[in-house]
């Protein structure tokens, strides 16, 4: 299950539970209406709730993260999960977006609005 908040050019997403491809394909709509409509997008991802995802989310992701690799700005991702990190930095891979790791959203979202370095 997901939770998707927006605020101008910022989509702030929680997922809590299993994330599955219906879940991320809700996600993906809310980001292809924000790059229509404000331009370049700032990812909020707060995985600290997350259980586990589907196979099929990983491989619509790395989709997704290719055909829009040049519509994100910044990725903030906050987890407490070592894997969650390693996964961040794959995708680091097939976007040009400055992605970093956070354990806490308010940090977080300071660097997204440029008030941390």
């Amino acid at each position: 299950m997901i939770a998707i908040n927006t605020k101008n050019n910022l989509v702030s997403v929680s997922v809590m539970g299993e994330f599955t491809l219906a879940d991320y394909q809700d996600f993906e709509q809310q980001v292809l209406h924000n790059i229509e409509f404000q331009g370049g997008v700032y990812l909020l991802l707060d995985l600290r709730d997350m259980v586990s995802y589907t196979l099929d989310v990983a491989w619509e992701e790395i989709r997704f993260s290719l055909k829009h690799r040049y519509d994100f700005r910044k990725i903030a991702v906050v987890t407490g999960d070592e894997w969650m990190v390693w996964i961040a930095w794959l995708n680091s891979l097939f976007t040009d977006a400055d992605i970093r790791v956070f354990d806490e959203p308010g940090i977080a979202l300071d660097w997204l609005e440029g008030r941390a370095p």
